[in-house]
């Protein structure tokens, strides 16, 4: 195992949402650098797999700012505090696609840029579903889309489906179901 850089330093500033840190480093090497990271301020996200049967996930879409256009993708938010991630995707699923869950299973963390972000998402597989819908913070409703595992070369080709943790979470899940069954 490579041994970590060491911290010699650590600055911190206001991000928004984020808090940015600049970080003194030294390489086993004796090379040192400057790097930055993002760390999120809440708890941690979810992004759920809503599977209403065996071979059918279910998609939501929903506004996405960042492009100004509707994606679809799958459930996802945030953590809220006193919250396990299972309690996190059962609420976001109520929330944003209509239905609860009975069964639950967190698989894995995923982080979104490693390099420079301390944010991780948790992937929970979401089965045994019902209707039940709570309200949720989005300011319209979201359309739900059922779409077949079998089918997900198709659905990583469309446009509008372009969210990197809901493409790894289909992949993982889809890998996962078959050898589980």
């Amino acid at each position: 195992m490579k041994k970590l850089p060491t911290i010699h330093g650590v600055t911190e500033h206001d991000a928004g949402p984020y808090r940015m840190e600049r970080l003194d480093l030294e390489f086993s090497n004796g090379e040192r650098r400057q790097f930055e990271r993002l760390h999120g301020r809440g708890h941690g996200a979810v992004v759920v797999v809503p599977m209403l049967d065996d071979d059918t996930v279910l998609l939501v879409r929903e506004y996405a700012a960042g492009f100004h256009r509707y994606e679809l993708g799958l459930v996802k938010g945030r953590i809220d505090r006193g919250e396990t991630p299972e309690q996190a995707a059962d609420r976001e699923l109520k929330e944003e696609a209509g239905y609860g869950a009975r069964s639950l299973l967190r698989l894995r963390e995923l982080s979104l840029a490693p390099t420079y972000m301390s944010h991780a998402t948790q992937l929970v597989l979401a089965r045994d579903l019902y209707p039940e819908r709570l309200a949720g913070d989005e300011p319209e409703p979201l359309d739900v889309v059922p779409w077949r595992l079998d089918e997900l070369d198709q659905l990583i080709l469309r446009d509008e489906f372009s969210e990197g943790r809901s493409i790894a979470a289909l992949f993982i899940i889809r890998e996962w179901l078959r050898s589980h069954r």
